[in-house]
């Protein structure tokens, strides 16, 4: 069986490609990997039969190696971060293991594995479908490019269409809320009600609303007064899209 190891902390690649020798010396490890750019130029021209993957990795989140490349063999996800389980399974996902791990765990790893071998079932392949990955804005007289990373939620304002950034910022798009949605990874971006599409990762916290609705508060906070309500005709959809 030949596998890859997606992992940019240098130790933990070594570890966990010694201990895979130790469970299961009748895996071999064609390569180890470090970042999402290297791992995409690797994964199109080589075949594997399990991936080994960290989730944050030197240039972004291995999600996005999802977006870029087929991927259609099992993945095993070993990371330090547990926020992140149900968003795995939707990515190959078959194991999610926390660091520090230890050898039982990779071995019950193995033998989900070994398991879904044993009944021939072919695995689904990840969607290829392409979305936007960053956004020209406009600063004064000065341009930047925004990074789909950085989006924390689009805002309807009148006419206007502002981008706010995870870090504060915002930023007025020649968009309509409407026209930028088919634009959006849907794992990552959910459309609340007529004025917000909001990422996940902007979720700080969500509570209970008159007539059933969720309130969702978001980091950062929306301008003085606005509140980010998911309207009682997504509350559904709203739902299924967190447990995903």
């Amino acid at each position: 069986m030949n596998a890859v190891i997606i992992e940019d902390e240098y130790l933990a690649a070594s570890e966990l490609e010694r201990l895979l020798g130790e469970v299961a010396p009748d895996v071999a490890i064609l390569a180890k990997l470090d970042s999402v750019s290297e791992s995409v130029k690797w994964l199109r021209k080589n075949k594997v039969d399990v991936i080994f993957m960290d989730i944050h990795l030197g240039d972004g989140q291995s999600f996005d190696i999802f977006e870029q490349v087929e991927i259609t063999v099992p993945v095993i996800f070993i990371t330090a971060y547990d926020e992140y389980a149900l968003k795995a399974f939707k990515y190959q996902g078959i194991d999610y293991i926390l660091k520090p791990f230890d050898k039982d765990e990779l071995m019950n790893a193995l033998s989900k594995l070994d398991s879904l071998s044993a009944t021939n079932a072919p695995f689904p392949a990840a969607s290829l479908t392409v979305y936007q990955e960053r956004f020209l804005v406009t600063v004064g007289t000065k341009m930047k490019s925004v990074a789909i990373g950085d989006v924390a939620y689009f805002m309807a304002d009148g006419k206007y269409l502002v981008l706010f950034t995870r870090d504060g910022q915002n930023f007025i798009l020649d968009q309509t809320i409407s026209g930028i949605e088919s634009k959006l990874n849907p794992m990552r971006f959910f459309k609340i009600n007529r004025k917000f599409i909001i990422s996940y990762d902007a979720i700080k916290e969500m509570v209970k609303y008159s007539n059933s609705r969720i309130k969702i508060i978001l980091s950062p906070l929306p301008p003085s007064g606005i509140e980010a309500i998911v309207s009682s005709e997504r509350i559904q959809e709203f739902k299924q899209w967190l447990n995903q």
